[in-house]
């Protein structure tokens, strides 16, 4: 449909062809606002009717946006032959007509209008606003009908021969079958534009609601937990390292404290017998040392028997450090003089156990 040339597709479809053009249809009704203008004319020019029927707009019959009236398109009908009679007319209604009896309607809703034709033996809706013609049946026109007077259409039968036409004889010898409603005309657009809108809202709100799907980032971020968990391991193992070696360094320095404190007190003072695991691994290394002196000391008394004094005390004043000589050690000769105290009291520790 061209803008609001309804009334003109209207006619084109009622006899089925092109029979009407906006200029012929604009001709008619020029000729009727004139004919208007001259009965109103007839009671004075100068009465308050006509200067108000001059006030108004310039036509009744048409206007700027294509809409023609009723009396324009009843007049186009007498061309051939037609008339226009309402149809919920008391006139009409006491004859008792059965509208499948009838040719053709004409349906008119405030400005809108259209055809309603019986081509060969079927029914057909030709609203210039469909995408196609729209079949009705005989047993629903009735209905259609009444539904349109319901929504406020006003209704006119058209009474007369309409003009024969290709349509109408091919559809006396066949019979056609709708399996779908035509649409309107911008109905599967706007209904287009509807889907794109709502799909995109809901992959909007999948996109919120729900988290990203994507293998590459499973697994990177299985990486990243795995990195993290072996970091987190190989921190928990250093500290198990430092504490062990703060725990070897400490029973180091403990078994040292008590070889000096075994060395100053007399042979006969009892070593304390309550010790635990660790004690008893200093306790070891603590007998060891008693000999090891107890030998040396044997040793110097035999030398002193075949040196003189002089030697012998030179030979005392060797072996006895001075007592400011640990204190030139530095920390990492200090620590690694206990590691390696804390590694023999281990060994000897095993190699006792062995002999047991």
């Amino acid at each position: 449909q061209e803008g609001s040339l309804c009334a003109q597709h209207c006619l084109n479809n009622l006899l089925q062809g092109e029979y009407f053009s906006p200029v012929e249809l604009s001709s008619i009704a020029q000729q009727l606002d004139e004919e208007e203008r001259m009965r109103m004319a007839e009671g004075g020019v100068s009465s308050e009717e006509y200067r108000t029927f001059l006030q108004q707009q310039p036509s009744v019959n048409m206007d700027d946006s294509g809409f023609f009236s009723i009396q324009v398109i009843s007049n186009a009908l007498k061309v051939w032959g037609l008339e226009l009679i309402l149809f919920n007319s008391p006139e009409y209604q006491s004859l008792g007509i059965d509208p499948i009896n009838e040719k053709s309607f004409i349906c008119n809703y405030k400005e809108h209008w259209f055809t309603v034709r019986k081509l060969g033996k079927q029914w057909f809706n030709l609203n210039s606003l469909l995408m196609g013609p729209e079949l009705i049946s005989d047993t629903y026109l009735a209905l259609f009908l009444a539904q349109l007077q319901q929504e406020g259409y006003s209704i006119f039968v058209v009474k007369g021969d309409l003009p024969d036409c290709e349509a109408d004889q091919l559809l006396q010898m066949i019979r056609v079958q709708q399996m779908q409603r035509p649409k309107l005309i911008g109905e599967e657009a706007a209904q287009s534009r509807d889907q794109r809108l709502l799909r995109g809202d809901v992959d909007q709100a999948i996109e919120v609601n729900q988290p990203f799907d994507g293998t590459g980032m499973l697994d990177e971020d299985e990486e990243n937990f795995q990195r993290a968990l072996a970091l987190s391991r190989q921190e928990i193992d250093m500290e198990d390292e430092e504490a062990d070696l703060r725990r070897a360094i400490q029973l180091s320095m403990q078994g040292s404290r008590q070889g000096e404190l075994s060395g100053s007190l007399p042979q006969n003072v009892p070593q304390s017998s309550h010790s635990s695991q660790t004690d008893s691994l200093s306790s070891e290394e603590l007998r060891r040392r008693r000999q090891a002196y107890f030998e040396k000391q044997q040793q110097q008394l035999q030398q002193q028997d075949q040196t003189p004094n002089v030697q012998d005390q030179a030979t005392l004043s060797s072996s006895t450090p001075e007592p400011g000589a640990g204190n030139d050690m530095s920390e990492e000769d200090m620590l690694q003089a206990a590691m390696n105290m804390s590694l023999e009291s281990v060994r000897n520790h095993l190699n006792s156990e062995e002999e047991k």
